[in-house]
């Protein structure tokens, strides 16, 4: 069972507007239009965040992967 932190990460100011709303859009869609959201909040993470893709995955939620 993976853990996600995404629900936190949309009330820290740290985290960059356009990638808590994608995680606060994720949170309230259906499950099959998820994956998809988050998957956006990981790239802005990556590119906003200078975070590493793998860690913005892991952070939102989602599996290793590609952003």
């Amino acid at each position: 069972m993976s853990i996600s932190i995404a629900p936190l990460l949309v009330h820290t100011d740290d985290v960059p507007a356009a990638a808590r709303a994608a995680i606060r859009d994720a949170l309230s869609a259906p499950s099959d239009g998820r994956q998809h959201l988050l998957e956006t909040a990981a790239r802005i993470l990556r590119d906003e965040a200078a975070l590493d893709c793998a860690d913005a995955r892991e952070l939102v939620g989602l599996p290793a992967g590609g952003c």
